[in-house]
């Protein structure tokens, strides 16, 4: 792992930490990670490029929501090559840490205005509980990186890209590229510095208890196609 000037900072150590799910040393993170930044140097600059190798090099799939410990680590997530918002942004989590850039879970609960008919018939909700993204923290303060959407999914959907400068929050736009109601925040559910697995898994067999009959091969991205011809 990347040494940090002042790592000294006691309230930091906790966020630089691999843990079972952010597990940084894992090997298959770190050899993501060293591809994402090579040839650049620089905390802001290196979060940055680990953003877009995060949200452009996972598929966003709702589908994939486990409720698995194993499959919930960094490293799983970076083996199947797709998942949730959670999941996307337990490995961002984890690769600015391989770096030595503190990083942490943040937690929301947001209305979601877009979704394909499978997905509304099994939440039965247009809320989306216990939406994760990432904090990084990057000259000397806490900013938000939300790497959930790929380009993909954007263009898709008709989705407005997030992107990310490692200065300002980067978190979903109220509307779409049609002016349609895309995302609103309605709950903070503040920060962790890991995965709190067995909190998030209560939450979504409560708010979700249909969820997990989505058929195993189901397609999200096919779904989408269907629903626009």
């Amino acid at each position: 792992m990347y040494a940090r000037t002042n790592e000294a900072e006691d309230g930091l150590r906790i966020y630089l930490k691999p843990t079972y799910y952010i597990d940084a040393d894992h090997p298959r993170v770190r050899a993501f990670t060293e591809t994402a930044i090579a040839g650049v140097e620089g905390d802001v600059v290196r979060a940055v490029r680990l953003f877009y190798a995060v949200r452009d090099g996972f598929r966003y799939d709702p589908y994939t929501t486990t409720l698995t410990p194993e499959s919930s680590k960094a490293s799983a997530v970076i083996a199947t090559g797709r998942g949730y918002c959670v999941s996307k942004a337990v490995v961002l989590a984890a690769c600015a840490r391989v770096v030595g850039i503190p990083s942490r879970l943040g937690f929301a609960d947001v209305r979601n205005h877009l979704a394909t008919e499978r997905l509304r018939q099994a939440m039965r909700t247009d809320i989306f509980y216990y939406h994760g993204f990432t904090e990084l923290f990057l000259d000397q303060r806490w900013v938000k990186a939300t790497p959930a959407f790929n380009i993909e999914m954007c263009e898709k959907f008709g989705v407005l890209p997030l992107e990310f400068d490692g200065r300002s929050d980067a978190i979903f736009h109220p509307f779409d590229a049609t002016n349609r109601r895309h995302m609103e925040y309605i709950n903070d559910r503040g920060h962790r510095a890991d995965l709190p697995f067995a909190e998030l898994h209560e939450a979504l067999l409560r708010y979700y208890p249909i969820m997990y009959e989505i058929q195993s091969d189901a397609d999200f991205y096919a779904d989408a196609d269907a629903e626009r011809r």
